[in-house]
């Protein structure tokens, strides 16, 4: 990607996030621009009528022009600014849309690969702690439209006073003092560009310590049960106060030092006025300029100088934030890689889809280790596979790649003998419902969450909701499947309790009627009863489909058809709770008595 393309390319992507925006900010800045112009002009005429002694018919015309003219221009800007902020948010809903869409686009893997997840984390913290990226370039193409549309007004003022000036005559005064104004000018750009690269990077020093100050009240939970058990207060607290102490130290110095160096800046502009302020008087003492002449021009000048020094800052600003916007177009250019597919998934109304692996083995991207190591397993219709073993021996590493969340390092998966890489990824996907272990519920309508669409079947969902026991707290919502979860979005929203929230999440593993349904330790929270009980129940519930259940309790699992114990990544045993159990030297018996001890 080259440099110059960078940020044309995040504003032509910016920009289509709502193509309103930027034409009718355009509008609105012209005729704020306007206003001050069309002032000055008419400052000018009245300031001359009073001195030539025009009649009170004439001024009274000239002052009526004022206030019309003005009041058009602001009612005129006042609507624009109105329908400005409309698409405003507009654009910031639709751009942070954009931004959730590619991430739900993205191949699992990507999603959860850290490099990813750091370029997420760098792309918000430069937006709202350096102020850099797609926001900062908006609001400098903002900048550029005023001072742009500005110059161009203030132009066609100071050329009527160039043209007045060179059919007067110059002199070596006036020459002098236009080169003075030209060169202050010209040094004030490029001063200022000088003192933005020097304090550009303090100000990064800062943003970088903002970030470690929301690092450190990450870090030490200050809402956390263990802060308030253990007394932390005041640890954090003594951590708190050095923090902050070195960031007021900090801020004082880099606004010390960016005063400093815009000082120079300020005399600059200062010369440069005085050098406008001159020229102006002096021709008008000469007679080449009416009275008001010195109102307009000295006006349009301090105009010109100012839009200029603005104008190449603003471009200088674009360039500043290249880097930071390219960081953002980078996290759009991340490709998906998975393979999709293109086999057709048979639609069976006997749901007979066996799946085999053979001979898996998988690595997480970046890992040295194996988290699967030459798996091979049938998953036959209407089986009931228990999935169990300690933490970190690849019990959800397997879910993952039985849903094609990641494809095997080595070895294939088959459906009904062919690689499951060769069906339709999506039509795949449809094959499973799975209530993982952090499964989440959103803030939206009960019905909502566990149809996963924006309708429902009310006879089917109510059904459900009473299979997986939640119907006697349902039936206390005051609008049903109308009723929200949660009071982000809505005061009315009903708060569920953790268990209540795990029957809505089987209720809507229910809905989907996937040939495959999955439980991956979603009821680890709960006691060994209540889970037996849940996955009792919910084995009569899931009929002819072909059910999988992972959990660390064994109990559980004993109604299981078959039970696949994993070890470092491995199967280790494959059998029935019988069969596993009288191999006393087996895992299966060794993890069991190891429970069994505290419940005998």
């Amino acid at each position: 990607m080259r440099k110059t393309s960078v940020t044309f390319r995040a504003l032509k992507l910016y920009h289509g996030y709502n193509k309103r925006y930027f034409p009718l900010q355009f509008f609105r800045t012209l005729f704020q621009q306007m206003s001050p112009y069309f002032n000055l002009w008419m400052s000018a005429e009245i300031v001359t009528a009073l001195y030539d002694g025009k009649t009170g018919r004439e001024l009274f015309v000239l002052v009526a022009v004022t206030l019309i003219g003005n009041l058009f221009l602001h009612i005129a800007g006042a609507m624009l600014g109105r329908a400005v902020s409309t698409e405003s948010n507009r654009l910031t809903d639709n751009e942070s849309t954009a931004f959730n869409r590619k991430t739900l686009s993205l191949d699992y893997d990507k999603l959860e690969n850290p490099e990813t997840r750091t370029l997420r984390r760098k792309i918000t913290e430069n937006a709202y702690i350096n102020s850099y990226g797609v926001l900062a370039m908006r609001y400098a193409v903002e900048d550029l439209f005023r001072c742009g549309i500005s110059l161009a007004l203030a132009v066609v003022l100071f050329a009527e006073m160039l043209v007045s000036i060179v059919r007067a005559g110059l002199t070596l005064l006036s020459v002098f003092l236009l080169i003075g104004l030209i060169g202050f000018t010209a040094v004030s750009v490029l001063y200022r560009r000088y003192a933005e690269k020097k304090t550009s990077k303090q100000n990064k020093r800062i943003g970088d310590m903002f970030l470690e100050e929301n690092r450190l009240s990450n870090g030490y939970a200050l809402q956390g049960l263990d802060t308030r058990i253990y007394n932390q207060t005041g640890i954090f607290a003594k951590l708190s106060e050095q923090v902050n102490k070195e960031h007021f130290k900090l801020t004082s110095k880099v606004r010390m030092y960016a005063w400093t160096l815009g000082l120079p800046f300020r005399v600059l502009s200062t010369l440069s006025e005085i050098c406008a302020y001159l020229l102006v008087c002096f021709y008008c003492l000469a007679g080449v300029f009416p009275v008001g002449g010195v109102i307009k021009y000295v006006g349009c000048i301090s105009r010109v100088t100012g839009n200029v020094i603005d104008l190449f800052y603003n471009l200088n600003r674009l360039t500043v934030n290249e880097p930071f916007v390219k960081t953002y177009l980078q996290y759009f250019d991340l490709p998906n890689e998975m393979y999709q597919g293109s086999l057709a998934v048979e639609k069976r109304s006997d749901k007979k889809f066996d799946i085999s692996f053979c001979d898996v083995s998988f690595r997480y991207p970046g890992a040295s280790e194996y988290a699967l190591k030459h798996i091979s397993l049938d998953l036959k219709v209407g089986e009931r596979l228990a999935v169990v073993g300690m933490n970190g021996s690849g019990k959800t590493t397997f879910i993952k790649l039985l849903c094609r969340l990641y494809d095997p390092t080595e070895g294939e998966i088959k459906m009904n003998d062919f690689n499951i890489r060769k069906y339709d990824y999506r039509e795949y996907l449809d094959l499973f419902s799975v209530v993982f272990q952090d499964y989440t519920l959103l803030s939206l309508p009960l019905g909502n969450n566990i149809a996963c669409a924006e309708s429902w079947d009310t006879a089917k969902t109510e059904r459900l909701i009473d299979e997986v026991g939640f119907g006697e707290r349902y039936r206390d919502m005051p609008s049903r499947l109308n009723t929200p979860l949660y009071k982000h979005f809505d005061e009315d929203g009903v708060n569920v309790s953790g268990g209540e929230a795990q029957k809505i999440a089987l209720a809507r593993a229910l809905y989907r009627d996937a040939p495959f349904i999955i439980l991956d330790e979603p009821t680890a929270a709960l006691d060994p009863i209540a889970e037996a009980e849940i996955y009792s129940k919910f084995d009569s519930i899931v009929g002819d489909k072909t059910a999988i259940y992972i959990s660390h309790r064994l109990s559980s699992c004993r109604f299981c058809d078959k039970i696949a114990v994993f070890d470092q990544g491995q199967i280790v045993q494959i059998g029935t709770h019988s069969e596993l159990l009288s191999d006393k030297n087996g895992k299966y018996c060794e993890l069991w008595n190891a429970q069994a001890k505290y419940y005998t």
